[in-house]
Order: structure tokens, then sequence, then C-alpha cells
């Protein structure tokens, strides 16, 4: 992995794919050193490799610093919009503040109430700056409709069609309200083509029709694509991305249910369940009788999705290793503590190892720190070098699993729900008996609450607050908004259109 991105990376200069952070929002054509859609057509023609190359570029925009235009130390790629969901849903507390990142425009809401704050630019720019890196390829490779001869072109085209319906979707997330409520209704521009011309919002109708268009024809392209690292999106993340896709309407639990059965196929049979261990990771005998953490390689078994950070990259203090983990020379280990919202904590059964994952000392001011889920390898308070070495991680299997098990309670298939939910909590609680007499939205709430407790700190949660319309309720180890009721539709929740675009776009001049 390490010799692979150093090579590649060589390759994307050549061809790179990012728009550059000038003055312009959202660059009408790349300029410069930069290639056109018809240059790099040529190039992959000459040279296949450039098409892996180019879908690189895509993948090393969701680690970088700065993608999403700005200079601020809560912009650092894919992982730092998994904070702002965290936050936004408020799984996640800021429950000491020293610095004041995230305090004001994020867990006091300020960003989402103002369209001049940089946190709405943020969202805006990064996952439209990722639609238009894989517009460049997709046309590069023929276009919207193409089917590619070669293997190694099908394969990079469905990564492409991936990537770009994997940004609208998090765009709908964070900047739709309410999808189901928003279906009719214009709410965000579509781009098919490189580079961005000012287009006039579109409905929600049509921007989930792109996506599923999108998802469906690369899972045909992705059939058999044997991955060189678990840095790009294989069959089955594009089929999770899918599930996500169909089970935020609220409408397609059934379909989705379909595509995370296909996805839970089409994953590793020896894929593990229980609490990740990069020390164990790859032995199928492995027992959870304790708690496992760290969260910090991409060889862990459960892993689906994800990058191998090392010096070469160069990732520091910007970082969300710099935001969270307490073992980093971050401020999570100086004053500005990310914590388990208290009351979900207690809501885990009193002997869920999970329990272990967090520092229960009410007393202290690491109270519900992450200690043992997320950390560095050396382990050692604020004594980890500034550059990051840790592993992001994307997508897991269990996420793929919970998901599944709510499409299924959803479609009218509670009893197979029950028993994978049965299955799963085996490995975290000792009496798992009451699974079995839930049903309807007690059955619901169940599943909910599981995916905030294992997914927590990892971005999902406030896709799940969306797709269970929850209203979210702060407990007394957030520094503001405590015991306030919020639906999960509060306008608090979602990110605006940006000043900046409103000002380039003639054709979007309101939020409305």
């Amino acid at each position: 992995m390490k010799i692979y991105f150093k090579q590649i990376l060589g390759l994307v200069s050549i061809a790179v794919l990012t728009v550059g952070c000038s003055e312009e929002f959202l660059v009408e054509e790349p300029t410069g050193s930069i290639i056109n859609a018809d240059q790099l057509s040529d190039a992959v023609e000459l040279n296949p490799s450039l098409g892996a190359g180019t879908v690189t570029g895509i993948y090393s925009t969701m680690f970088t610093t700065g993608t999403g235009g700005t200079t601020s130390q809560q912009d650092f790629g894919q992982k730092g919009y998994d904070v702002y969901a965290d936050m936004l849903c408020s799984d996640m507390a800021l429950s000491t503040s020293t610095y004041g990142w995230y305090r004001a425009r994020v867990t006091e809401y300020q960003a989402p109430l103002d369209f001049t704050q940089l946190e709405n630019y943020q969202v805006w720019r990064y996952y439209y700056r990722i639609i238009n890196q894989s517009n460049l390829v997709i046309a590069s490779l023929g276009g919207n409709d193409a089917i590619p001869e070669s293997d190694d072109n099908k394969y990079t085209l469905g990564q492409a069609l991936a990537m770009r319906a994997h940004s609208y979707f998090y765009l709908t997330q964070f900047m739709i309200n309410d999808v189901e409520a928003s279906w009719n209704s214009e709410t965000l521009p579509i781009y098919t083509e490189p580079g961005f011309v000012g287009n006039p919002k579109s409905t929600t109708q049509a921007v989930y029709e792109l996506m599923e268009n999108d998802l469906t024809k690369a899972i045909t392209l992705l059939e058999g694509y044997s991955r060189p690292t678990k840095t790009q999106v294989d069959i089955s993340v594009a089929q999770t991305i899918l599930g996500y896709v169909l089970g935020s309407t609220r409408t397609r639990w059934a379909d989705a249910a379909t595509v995370t059965n296909a996805a839970l196929a089409n994953t590793s049979a020896s894929l593990l369940i229980g609490i990740d261990d990069p020390n164990t990771a790859n032995d199928e005998t492995q027992v959870v009788n304790g708690v496992k953490g760290g969260f910090n390689d991409v060889n862990s078994r459960s892993w689906m999705w994800g990058v191998d950070l090392n010096a070469d990259i160069g990732l520091g203090l910007v970082s969300w290793w710099g935001q969270i983990d307490l073992y980093s020379y971050s401020y999570a280990a100086v004053g500005d503590n990310k914590a388990m919202d208290a009351d979900l904590y207690e809501s885990m059964a009193s002997d869920d190892i999970r329990r272990g994952q967090f520092l229960n000392s009410p007393t202290s001011s690491r109270y519900l720190q992450p200690y043992l889920k997320f950390y560095d390898s050396d382990k050692v308070v604020f004594g980890t070098s500034q550059i990051v070495k840790a592993d992001y991680v994307y997508m897991r299997y269990e996420e793929l699993l919970l998901l599944n098990i709510e499409a299924l309670a959803k479609s009218g298939q509670e009893g197979l729900a029950k028993t994978k939910l049965t299955t799963f909590l085996e490995n975290r609680v000792g009496d798992v008996s009451y699974v079995a007499a839930l049903s309807g939205q007690a059955l619901y709430d169940e599943i909910y609450k599981q995916t905030r407790l294992e997914l927590w700190g990892e971005g999902k949660s406030y896709l799940a607050m969306k797709r269970n319309k929850a209203t979210i309720v702060r407990a007394s180890n957030h520094l503001s908004f405590v015991g306030v009721s919020i639906p999960f539709d509060d306008e608090k929740l979602t990110f605006e259109i940006p000043q900046q675009e409103l000002q380039d776009n003639n054709n979007i001049t309101s939020q409305n």
C-alpha cells in the first residue's frame, strides 16, 4: 500500500483532478497543468494505468487536508465530515473546549443557521470537488453511457460512478432537512460532465435517480474486480452505498434488504462480527472475551473500505486522529475532549463490553472519551509523533450488517432481522433473550440504538438519525443545548448552500 500510493500519486501529478484553490468557488474548467477529459482520454488509451491513477486522485482527496477549500483545522477530507455528522446528531459530545474547534459553529449550530460560515462552504466544496473529479474520469472513459471494452477500464469507470454517487448521497444528507418531504422540491444542482457551469437546482427525486443509476451500473462494472488495496471501492462497497441511498428514502426497504444481502454475500465469509481488534485481525478463531479496539489498522478483518496512512502521506495534527485520539499529538489530549453522549452510554447493558471502550470516570475531564475504542498503536497519552500512522476507516462489516438488519425489519422480515441482531449482540452482551420479544417500533428502536452504540465516532449515526426520523436530546456532558429536544429535520441539523455558491451561480439565488 505504501509503495502503491507513492508511485500512483506520481501519475496523478501528471493528470491531477483536483480543482485548484483559487478565488473561484466551483471553477468551470481545470486550467494550467490540469488536463481536460479529452486529453485524459487520449492518455488513458496510450497508458491504461493512468485510468487507475486518476481514480486514486479521487481517493487521495478523501484524506487530504484543505480539500474543502479552506485552511481550517477541521478541513481534512471525509473523516472531517464524519466528525460534523457525529456532532450534529449529538452522539459525539464536545465535553471540554480549550481551543474552540467545532464549538460555536458546529455544536452550537451557528453554521447550519448562517450560510456565510465556512463549514457550509467546506461540505459543498469537498463533495462537488469529488463529483467533478469523478466526472472527468467518466468522460475520459467514454461518458455516462459507456461500457469500456477492457476490464481495467470497466473497473475504473465503476469506481468513478460509485464515488460520484457517494458524494451526492452525502450532499442529500447534509444539505436537505428531510429527503422524503423534499422529494419533489428543487434542492441540489446535478453535474454529470466535468467542469461547473452554474447549473440550477434539480429535484431531490432527480438526484436520487442519478445515484441509483450510477450505483447500479457501478455494481455491474465492478463484478469480478479484485482490488489491490482496501482504498478502492469494490462491488460490496458500492452495494453498501446503494443500501444507504435506498434506506434513506424510507420507502425502499425491500430493495435495501436485497442489495445489502448481496453486499454481505460479496464480503469475505470469514469477516468477524466481534469488536475490532487489529492485533488479531487475521485470526479466524478470534474469541471476543474483553474490550478490543484500536480502529487503527486497515488490515483489520472487518474493515471493508479504508486507507493505509503512513509517513509519506504526511498527515499530522490536522487530521481525524488529531481531533479525536487521546494518544496522538492532538487536541483531544490537551483540552478538546470528544466524548460519547452520557445518556447514550448509560443506555448500554451493564455487561456490554463496549462500555469499556470509553473512560467511565464521571469526575474526570476525560469522562466518556473513547480511549479504548480509537487509539494510536503506541498508546501513550500525547506521546505519538505529529505524523499520523494510524489508518482511516470509511466502512466496516458491522455497519453493513446493521443496515441490513434494519432493512430486513422495516421490509417485513422481522424474524430474520431478530435472528441476525441476536447473533450480532451475542459478542457484546450476556443476555440477548429480550430481542425475541421485540417487534414493530420497539424492534426498530433497538436496531437504531445498537447502530449508534456500535458505530459511535464513525460518522454513521447522523445517517441513522435521519433514516429513523429521530429526535435528539443532549445529555449533561455537552457544553450547550443540554436537554433540548431537536427533531431530525430541524434546520440546525443540516448545512446551507454557501454564500460563495449563491454569488457565483446565477441559477441559484436563494436557499429555497
